[in-house]
């Protein structure tokens, strides 16, 4: 067996194991015997300096390489991917390009996420054309990763229309339709999707289930929910799946059964962390900050020790029921308990928590202390306690720094004549509104659902198009005629 036969097997074992050490030994014995220069070893040596996450050491390796085969080539660039630095993998790539080699189905997933990553949608476009050239558009990973590529920038046409093309799908090609489709804000298409997933027979995964539990609480279609969680029950696949739980807690919360969330993580038979902040935030969207508070406790008491999310959790659980005290101190104690700096989240939800009941002047203070630089959702808390309060003089403050921060935002605009409106300043209404037009800014209209004999019917404010409409503001009306003739 040769030296190099030798050396490149050290190297590869230490790989899965993550051997650091005896990693840069051989390293030192490969350049004693005067054998750097073997691509073979040379790509070893990139592989286990990258699977171990010391990037620095394997750009080295890859920069004095005399000769770099396709392989190493591909280790750069999704080393660079994996660890988020979508720039430099980028960088590398369009070397790879310049001195005149063309990528295989290895190299074209990753360089799509680095086109994610970095907004390249240009680039990506691009690629996609490769794809086809080259004839990789049936491998199912280049194909997900260009599905993954549209959806994730907000092209959704192109993505069915990649979708559609796909010879073959696979439970992740239906996954990233789903979730990409769901995130975008189209339920109703994700439910399609799905619908169309288990009419293929295509087999469903733990992946599925979140994003599928996510798109109901969207769409507000509590028993589309019920029925998914049916299907989890029934499949002994998903049996004690954390994720799925969690998701479950999440979904019932939000779809405004609070006991059924309780019930789903009383019989979990594992708890993360992620399970314990879901059930937090749900007491605490349901304004029952107090059972926040002792989950808080009780979590903190089996060990778990809360991250930013969690602090975030429950501070805004106190901010809903008014636990003013108990908020302060759990601010207070954040770097003193958890060593780590207040979040611009955890600011965000004291500023809520104080500008609700009328604490605004500390509220305002606490901003102008800040070390962090204040952000939009910072200004919007402080300017939702002044609507409540009618603080003119604080209000114009955090309303002109959203100006600034969001000046596309009508809502902020909105909120400031909230508040000349309750004061009677009809000049600084107009003043508002002369503004808005002038950035050609309109109100959003609000909407609401209600499900009815499993249906989600959708309503929208001064929308008159629904077919009953008008029998619907007509019993309203009577509602109200009954409800004054009550009162008097």
């Amino acid at each position: 067996m040769s030296n190099t036969t030798v050396w490149s097997s050290i190297l590869r074992n230490c790989v899965p194991l993550s051997a650091v050490s005896p990693a840069k030994q051989t390293h030192a014995q490969i350049i004693v015997n005067g054998l750097l220069h073997n691509v073979t070893l040379q790509t070893d040596l990139l592989l286990v300096y990258s699977k171990c996450g010391i990037l620095q050491d394997a750009r080295n390796v890859f920069d004095k390489m005399f000769k770099r085969n396709m392989h190493s080539w591909n280790i750069m660039i999704a080393s660079y991917v994996q660890n988020s630095l979508f720039y430099d993998a980028l960088s590398v790539f369009r070397w790879f390009l310049k001195v005149g080699n063309r990528p295989d189905h290895y190299t074209l997933p990753p360089v799509f996420k680095a086109c994610t990553g970095r907004g390249e949608f240009s680039l990506g476009v691009m690629l996609h054309s490769w794809v086809i050239r080259l004839g990789f558009e049936n491998y199912v990973v280049v194909g997900s990763s260009v599905l993954d590529f549209y959806l994730k920038c907000r092209h959704l046409d192109d993505a069915k229309r990649v979708f559609v093309n796909m010879l073959w799908r696979d439970t992740v090609v239906w996954n990233l339709m789903i979730s990409g489709f769901g995130r975008a804000g189209f339920h109703v298409d994700a439910l399609n999707f799905f619908r169309d997933m288990l009419g293929d027979g295509v087999e469903v995964d733990a992946m599925t289930i979140p994003s599928i539990l996510n798109v109901c609480v969207g769409e507000g279609d509590l028993m589309r929910g019920k029925e998914i969680h049916g299907q989890v029950v029934k499949s002994s696949l998903f049996d004690g799946d954390v994720v799925i739980g969690n998701s479950l807690i999440d979904m019932y919360a939000k779809c405004g059964c609070l006991c059924f969330s309780e019930k789903v993580f009383l019989n979990m038979s594992q708890l993360n962390l992620v399970t314990w902040t879901t059930m937090i935030s749900c007491y605490g969207l349901h304004g029952r900050g107090e059972e926040s508070l002792v989950l808080f406790k009780e979590m903190r008491d089996r060990g778990f020790v809360p991250n930013s999310v969690t602090l975030t959790a429950i501070l805004a659980s106190c901010s809903h029921s008014g636990l003013i005290e108990q908020g302060r101190k759990i601010f207070n104690s954040i770097g003193l308990l958890y060593g780590f700096e207040p979040t611009v989240e955890h600011y965000a939800c004291m500023v809520d928590l104080l500008g609700r009941f009328g604490y605004l002047e500390e509220a305002f203070e606490l901003v102008k202390n800040m070390k962090l630089v204040p952000t939009g959702s910072i200004w919007g808390a402080l300017l939702a306690g002044c609507i409540v309060h009618k603080n003119v003089v604080i209000g114009e403050i955090a309303a002109h720094h959203l100006f600034e921060l969001e000046p596309r935002n009508p809502s902020n605009y909105i909120a400031l004549c909230s508040i000349y409106d309750s004061l009677g300043m009809w000049d600084g209404i107009s003043r508002t509104r002369a503004k808005m037009r002038e950035l050609g800014l309109v109100k959003t209209s609000g909407c609401s659902w209600i499900n009815v004999s499993g249906k989600v019917h959708k309503f929208y404010q001064g929308d008159l198009s629904p077919p009953l409409s008008q029998m619907i503001y007509e019993t309203l009306d009577g509602i109200v005629m009954i409800m004054m003739s009550t009162e008097d």
